[in-house]
């Protein structure tokens, strides 16, 4: 009953900007840590940042500093930030989101993915 919808992906030069959205929506009680991934082809799934509900960061080596990761409780949404992309950025991103549906018990959610391309 619950769905993840990403949006903002797309095709950008190097040192430009893209911001990321997932929104959650379907019967939820709350929502806890939400988070960001990536994969590229050929690699393996990495985490590129997180955030708590109490709102504390954390980001891959690979992004702090270029990247942001923030959240609207009211709107059940994460966002990501991305500045200064570089062409090793390119992937598919994918949300991820702790989320209690009113019983005791917190599932782990994911969006589709969306194509984020560094080129010029």
């Amino acid at each position: 009953q619950v769905q993840l919808v990403e949006s903002g992906g797309g095709l950008v030069q190097p040192g430009g900007s893209l911001r990321l959205s997932c929104a959650a929506s379907g019967s939820i009680f709350s929502i806890n840590a939400m988070r960001w991934y990536r994969q590229a082809p050929g690699k393996q799934r990495e985490l590129v940042a997180a955030i708590t509900s109490g709102g504390s960061t954390n980001y891959a080596d690979s992004v702090k500093g270029r990247f942001a990761i923030s959240r609207d409780n009211a709107k059940n949404t994460v966002y990501l930030q991305m500045n200064s992309l570089k062409p090793e950025d390119t992937a598919v991103y994918y949300c991820n989101l702790d989320i209690q549906r009113g019983a005791p018990i917190i599932d782990s959610y994911w969006g589709q993915g969306t194509q984020v391309t560094v080129s010029s």
